[in-house]
């Protein structure tokens, strides 16, 4: 079977993207994880179906690098957004629909801009804080996050008692004092630091607001580059109208004979 695919990365978090709008597309674990196997496949850190659905602009499917389902992406989201542009679903704004529920996404000077998951509920835990954003996150602070061994630390928290059986996205975090902050996570599904994490960049965000940084709306440095996330805090100190902003850029366009 050959499948033309389109390879898309919002600040090097990076995703093959399939478009499936005529439902033909059936892809197992085994296949997924070798397509985005980067010694072996494509390469990617997940992989995403373009779907069809009634009553949205498109669906999104969004499997991690293991080849398993994964909960929501939010530089997948993005990529995925400019992805249904790119194939002429061009719209000023998007409705889609995705693992946990519909999303907005639309365009502004040069950058998606996608609508996340309400945030209502903040855990503490181990010198940090628990959180969903789509997928579930743990955020710990720190002085210095380039001195982190985010592998090491990131993968003995994800597999830690208190998160099983699914684990957790790890983020390690550090407020550089004027105005903006700095990620680096750890992915469960992918099991390594990736450079960007949507979902970890707006959890970041989301707790550090609670300790003064930003109104409204806090930049974020990750390996990959630059992001921002907009927010709400509401009369109750929930989250909502919650915002991930950053590019979403197309980098190459392939085939791939697959057994």
């Amino acid at each position: 079977m050959n499948i033309e695919f389109s390879k898309y990365q919002g600040t090097g978090n990076d995703f093959v993207i399939i478009d499936n709008r005529n439902g033909l597309v059936e892809l197992n674990t085994e296949t997924i994880k070798q397509i985005c196997d980067r010694r072996f496949g494509v390469g990617a850190d997940g992989l995403m179906l373009l779907n069809t659905k009634k009553g949205y602009d498109f669906e999104m499917k969004y499997y991690n690098a293991d080849g398993k389902e994964g909960t929501m992406c939010g530089n997948g989201g993005r990529c995925l957004t400019q992805f249904a542009y790119d194939c002429g679903i061009k719209k000023e704004q998007y409705l889609f629909l995705a693992i946990d529920g519909e999303h907005d996404a639309l365009f502004a000077d040069g950058w998606v801009n996608l609508k996340m998951k309400d945030v209502i509920e903040i855990k503490e835990y181990a010198s940090g804080y628990i959180l969903n954003t789509g997928s579930p996150h743990y955020v710990k602070p720190v002085a210095d996050v380039m001195a982190e061994d985010v592998v090491t630390k990131g993968r003995e928290l994800r597999y830690s008692h208190q998160f099983l059986p699914d684990g957790v996205n790890v983020n390690f975090v550090e407020n550089n004092e004027d105005g903006k902050i700095i990620v680096r996570t750890y992915e469960r599904g992918v099991e390594d630091e990736t450079l960007s994490c949507g979902t970890g960049v707006t959890a970041s965000a989301i707790i550090f607001s609670r300790e003064g940084v930003g109104f409204n709306r806090i930049e974020v440095t990750t390996l990959g580059g630059e992001l921002a996330v907009e927010f709400n805090k509401n009369e109750a100190g929930n989250f909502d109208d919650i915002w991930l902003c950053g590019p979403a850029i197309f980098v190459f366009q392939g085939n791939i004979t697959l057994e």
